[in-house]
């Protein structure tokens, strides 16, 4: 078995990691031309935290990752709706770690090459093309500078890691049209700020109507004063955006306006704004869930089979549950076509349910059922707006839905 991973994100890195555990050989081809610490923030909850820590990543997790303690919700004028406490401060046996993207990517990176040996990721290699035989699978690359032509490469499968603009799923499903806007428009940034409410709180508050802002850090101790790195995301309904640019500038002005008077009495949020280093904005997006990802000896994982709204702060977490799967059908043998379908049969229905209810009911959906009862105005008691058991009840079906409720983590399911 010769297993051909196209790209080196969190999805690919982490396929890479459980082949070489499991004995299978395999080649990671990515198309930059070197593996950079790039991106914000990402969370890696209790479903992927298992996932890692079998990897024996968990030490280098812990080590720059912030330990997330709770998960909080507020309105946007700083009222507090629902909190819980979450990974092992909720009883999982794994942690729910808060991690930069670039982070999370060099730990997987070097694993890889010091388990694997450093040809195991080659780099500045484009996907162009991929197709198959009944004996092979057949890939095309050009350098990813120059554009030149590398040399066919042949295995026993491919794998497509390649994110939502993948090359590998145009080819499987030529007609699958560009993504989704979802109506919402995004601002991210990271902002070294002093720590909030313990230095370890996931924060959503407000709603998408008005503004809506996901907050959470992702390094400790940057400085002598205690300082944090803070991933904030503020996302805003409009029918304004830029579908291809995802490195887009942002302007503060363009959203600033939304969130000005929001100084809680634990945060700063327009501050925490205008200090941020540099500011992306991207729309929110997604694709309709496929009715097949595995075709032959070709495949796909991650944002390339599935790509979702960062409404769950699961899409990661997705991948890296992908990965577990499918080497887990590639330890067990067979005929290659049958792997991957039974690869996807265990992963394709399940993440079809997570990128439906991103579109509906993430845990998010706290927030607007409060912003609906109270016709966004502040409460005078929340229990005469909302109950605290439906709360719960909102948060623990989302968990059902993705995979990382107490339960499946417990049994590792990923059918």
């Amino acid at each position: 078995m010769d297993v051909m991973i196209i790209g080196a994100g969190i999805g690919g890195l982490t396929l890479a990691l459980m082949l070489h555990k499991a004995g299978i050989a395999f080649r990671v081809y990515e198309s930059a031309q070197e593996i950079r610490p790039i991106g914000v923030g990402i969370s890696i909850l209790p479903h992927a935290s298992r996932e890692l820590t079998e990897l024996g990543l968990q030490p280098a997790l812990a080590e720059v990752a912030v330990t997330a303690r709770e998960s909080c919700f507020f309105n946007r004028f700083g009222q507090l709706i629902y909190k819980e406490p979450v990974g092992t401060f909720a009883g999982y046996d794994y942690p729910q770690f808060q991690i930069h993207r670039g982070d999370l990517q060099q730990i997987l990176y070097a694993a890889l090459v010091e388990r694997a040996g450093p040809d195991c990721v080659v780099t500045g290699w484009k996907c162009i093309d991929v197709e198959q035989t009944a004996d092979a699978a057949i890939a095309r690359f050009v350098d990813g500078r120059t554009g030149e032509d590398r040399p066919v490469q042949t295995g026993a499968a491919i794998v497509g890691c390649d994110g939502i603009h993948s090359v590998v799923r145009r080819k499987l499903v030529p007609d699958d049209g560009g993504p989704i806007y979802s109506g919402v428009n995004m601002w991210r940034g990271t902002t070294w700020w002093r720590p909030y409410l313990g230095g370890a709180s996931y924060v959503r508050a407000g709603w998408l109507t008005h503004g809506k802002m996901v907050i959470y850090p992702i390094r400790n101790k940057l400085d002598a004063d205690g300082r944090q790195l803070i991933n904030w995301v503020a996302e805003i309904e409009t029918p304004d955006y830029h579908q291809q640019d995802w490195n887009r500038r942002g302007r503060l002005d363009d959203f600033l306006h939304a969130f000005a008077d929001w100084s809680f009495d634990f945060l700063d949020v327009p501050g925490l704004i205008r200090g941020a280093e540099a500011i992306l904005e991207y729309p929110m997006v997604d694709k309709d869930p496929l009715a097949r990802w595995s075709f032959g000896r070709l495949t796909l994982l991650g944002d390339a089979a599935h790509p979702m709204y960062p409404r769950g702060s699961n899409g990661a977490g997705q991948a890296i549950v992908d990965a577990r799967a499918l080497a887990d059908c590639f330890a067990s043998g067979g005929d290659v076509a049958a792997v991957l379908k039974a690869y996807e049969d265990k992963r394709l229905q399940a993440t079809a349910a997570v990128v439906r209810t991103n579109r509906s009911t993430p845990p998010d959906v706290i927030l607007k059922e409060v912003h609906e009862r109270t016709g966004d105005r502040p409460f005078a008691r929340l229990d005469d707006v909302i109950t605290q058991d439906e709360l719960a009840a909102l948060s623990n079906s989302y968990k059902k839905v993705a995979g990382y409720d107490k339960a499946t983590v417990a049994e590792r399911r990923t059918a």
